[in-house]
Order: structure tokens, then sequence, then C-alpha cells
């Protein structure tokens, strides 16, 4: 099966804490749910919860680029879920409006991750 992802999904392990979502009709409160960050690229990213997120809603979002000192503050609309066998939900999410000054941030992410998949 070929690969029809316009940008390359990178492994990341990091959490994002996200007390409330936001959509043109007004907020959610969540309370604190954890997102398990288990993949970024250029055009998104995907976590792990066992949160109920609703789709087409937004959440602003800090990620820290491990091994760099990069660091991306943005809103994430998410746009795609499944559930999993063990309760918890993978959400599918897009960055809204990222800028292409933000891809030197992927590319230094993604060369990194390349070395130490070639170190391993």
């Amino acid at each position: 099966m070929s690969e029809k992802r316009k940008y390359r999904r990178l492994p990341i392990k990091l959490e994002l804490e996200v007390s409330s979502l936001f959509s043109q009709d007004g907020s959610i409160d969540i309370g604190n749910a954890e997102f398990h960050v288990i993949n970024i690229s250029k055009a998104g990213l995907g976590f792990i919860t066992t949160s109920v997120i609703p789709l087409n809603y937004y959440f602003n979002a800090t990620i820290a680029f491990e091994g760099t000192s990069d660091v991306l503050k943005y809103v994430v609309k998410v746009i795609r879920t499944e559930e999993l066998e063990n309760g918890e939900h993978l959400y599918g999410c897009e960055f809204v409006g990222l800028a292409s000054i933000y891809d030197s941030m992927f590319e230094n992410y993604e060369h990194l991750v390349d070395e130490k998949d070639q170190n391993s």
C-alpha cells in the first residue's frame, strides 16, 4: 500500500494537558485531559487519550521538539478519531494555518529522528 500522506509522520513522545476545547459555537471544559502525542508531521499530530473529544474542535498546543530547543505554539483542530480496543481513543489533528517559517523545526526534528534510527 502506497503512502498517501503529504508529510512524513515522525515518532514523538510528549504529553499535552488540555483543559478546554473551542469551536465557532463556543467552548467546552474537559478538565485536565492528558493527551499522549505519538506522532507529528508538518501537517498535524496524532495523540491517544481516554477522554472523548468531539470532531472539529480546536485546542492550543505547545510542542517542544525532543533533542532541540525548538518550541511550537499553535492551534490544533481535531479532524479524525478511532476507538481503540483498550477503551482509549486515537485522534488525528491538523495544525491551523501553520506558516512555512516553521518548516525548519520539522526538518531539524526529522534529521534527529533519522540520526537516532541510524545509530540504533
